[in-house]
Order: C-alpha cells, then sequence, then structure tokens
C-alpha cells in the first residue's frame, strides 16, 4: 500500500448555497460543480476545483474541495453539523489504484473500515477508514477515476 493523491478534502457545511457563495467571493473560485443529491449517503454535493500548473495533457484541476450538506437528519453529515453548527472538514480522501486491495491492506492493519465499499460522488469505489485509526482524521480511500492520470 502507498500513500496516493490527495484527491479532496470535505467540507460539511449547514448551507450549500452560502458555502458556495464563499469560495466564489470570499476564495475566488471559479470552477464549481453543479450540486447533486446523494440519497444513499444523505447528502447534497458539489465540488470546488481549485487550479492546477501541472500542464494541459493532466486533469484541468488541482485537489478539490468537495462541499457536503446533510439531505435530512438521518445523514451522518447532518450529526456532524450537530457537534460543529459552522461546519467544517470532515474527511480527507486519497486515490489509490486498486480498491480491494486498498481495503484489505487496512483491514490487515486492524484499521476500522466503516460499512462497504460503495460507489463515492465521483462514480468510482469508495470505503471510509475510523478517524480513531487515522491520527484522528476521518479518511476515504477512493480507487482513481479512469480519466485521472
Amino acid at each position: 500500500m502507498k500513500l496516493g493523491r490527495l484527491n479532496h478534502i470535505g467540507v460539511a457545511t449547514p448551507d450549500l448555497d452560502a458555502a458556495i457563495a464563499f469560495y466564489r467571493e470570499v476564495m475566488g473560485a471559479s470552477d464549481i460543480t453543479e450540486p447533486f443529491d446523494m440519497p444513499e449517503q444523505g447528502v447534497r454535493v458539489c465540488f470546488v476545483n481549485t487550479p492546477t500548473d501541472s500542464g494541459p495533457d493532466c486533469a484541468n484541476h488541482g485537489t478539490q474541495i468537495e462541499l457536503l450538506a446533510p439531505l435530512d437528519e438521518t445523514s451522518p453529515v447532518f450529526g456532524f453539523i450537530q457537534k460543529n453548527p459552522l461546519g467544517g472538514q470532515h474527511h480527507v480522501c486519497f486515490e489509490v489504484p486498486d480498491i480491494e486491495a486498498a481495503r484489505a491492506w487496512f483491514a490487515s492493519q486492524n484499521k476500522r473500515i466503516l460499512g462497504p465499499t460503495r460507489i463515492g460522488a465521483h462514480g468510482t469505489p469508495i470505503f471510509f477508514v475510523h478517524p480513531k485509526d487515522m491520527n484522528g482524521m476521518l479518511t476515504e480511500i477512493m480507487e482513481t477515476p479512469r480519466e485521472a492520470h
């Protein structure tokens, strides 16, 4: 197992529209995806794309900020917002070339994997590792999207 590229940082927010406005108006973000619902995970999501200087043959953005808002009170993000009313950093996400090999490796290291492998917001398989096993950070492991290099 090798540490892969930092794909995104998940940021929970109580108000997705206000968070989008903040990234546009305060942070100067010009490339933000349209929000979409992920009912199976209980969240509404969009991505703030940061620029890259890696050249035209690379993906058109650097590390992303994933903005997450709960769809309802059953969402895991709702509980996070209850404890952190302003929102804040929710998780970090690293890419791996083979999600099943990564899952087996984390399990062999006695790391607590939270739930089954499922399809994430990028359309690729993901799983989460418990923050108590990851230096206090909820960590998403994501199979590298095919279009990435």
